[in-house]
């Protein structure tokens, strides 16, 4: 949309500058010539028919040497054939004959899609990668006289890159470093396009489509390895309770009073529960025992008849 304003504008002022040079060459040159013509060929036709033929044609040629960029293009000038140099963006004329332009570069950042079909990983699956490249023309010089098209070269060696990427790495390390592949193409890509005067901004992998097959049968490994972690997990903190248990047994055992309250603290969690009743007696005493079995016996006796 900005550019067919800047064509407007630049259509304008083209034209303004054709009618002003017409009406001057047409003051200055046809007038004059009609009237001559008029006086010795009684026909002012004559002289005048070629003389507008001309200020058409100077007008035409004068209003063509005006340009008016925007400020993301470029315009690369040659002179008699040979470079010049680069010039825009803004208003500017470059003169006719001599000069002549050889290309309009838009210097803006471009998006091209780089496709790497049926491709083998190292590990010999057929593998087909999409990134996404985004380049700026750094040296219009470079970009229009050193190179027929910039833009294919580029992406005829994003490709190239992207396919000796993906045979260099199996299917697994695609998959996985997926940031750092693209930063190696990047470089890579930027290196041999320095040379056409096109800067890489960036690079980024955008799809990897695989088999199906090949997809279930990863996703069935990394279940497999998920399980076997959770399992050795679950081991691992079985080992370090039974060891923990140990040590705190050898503690108990070499402290006859420690092993005492451990037994109190266990009955007093247990007279917590419920229905329980806790009956302490000296061991051997046989009151103390007739008193617990009697108690426990008349338990039983009210629990059959409930």
């Amino acid at each position: 949309m900005y550019r067919q304003n800047i064509n407007s504008v630049q259509s304008f002022v083209r034209l303004i500058v054709w009618w002003l040079v017409f009406l001057v060459t047409s003051l200055v040159m046809t007038l004059p010539l009609a009237a001559v013509s008029s006086s010795v060929f009684n026909s002012a036709l004559v002289l005048a028919t070629p003389s507008l033929i001309f200020n058409l044609w100077l007008a035409s040629v004068c209003a063509g040497m005006i340009y008016i960029l925007p400020e993301w293009e470029r315009i690369v000038l040659l002179r008699l054939g040979k470079f010049e140099g680069v010039k825009g963006p803004g208003f500017f004329v470059i003169p006719p004959f001599i000069y002549s332009s050889a290309a309009i570069v838009d210097t803006r950042i471009e998006t091209h899609q780089v496709e790497a079909t049926a491709t083998l990983t190292k590990d010999n699956v057929p593998t087909k990668v999409t990134a996404a490249v985004e380049l700026k023309v750094e040296d219009a010089r470079k970009a229009i006289i050193d190179v027929n098209n910039y833009r294919q070269s580029v992406i005829w060696m994003a490709t190239e890159a992207l396919k000796n990427t993906i045979g260099s790495m199996d299917l697994k390390e695609l998959l996985a470093e997926r940031d750092k592949i693209a930063k190696t193409l990047r470089e890579q890509i930027d290196m041999g396009a320095a040379v056409y005067g096109i800067d890489i901004r960036a690079v980024r992998i955008t799809d990897i489509d695989t088999p199906q097959s090949l997809v279930e049968e990863l996703a069935a490994i990394a279940r497999a390895r998920r399980s076997a972690e959770a399992k050795q997990i679950e081991a691992n903190a079985e080992l370090e309770m039974a060891s923990k248990i140990a040590e705190a047994g050898n503690i108990l055992y070499q402290s006859p009073a420690a092993l005492k309250l451990r037994e109190l603290q266990l009955m007093s969690e247990m007279s917590k529960s419920q229905g329980t009743m806790i009956i302490v007696y000296p061991y051997g005493d046989r009151n103390g025992q007739e008193i617990a079995h009697g108690v426990a016996g008349a338990n039983r006796t009210q629990l059959t008849r409930n």
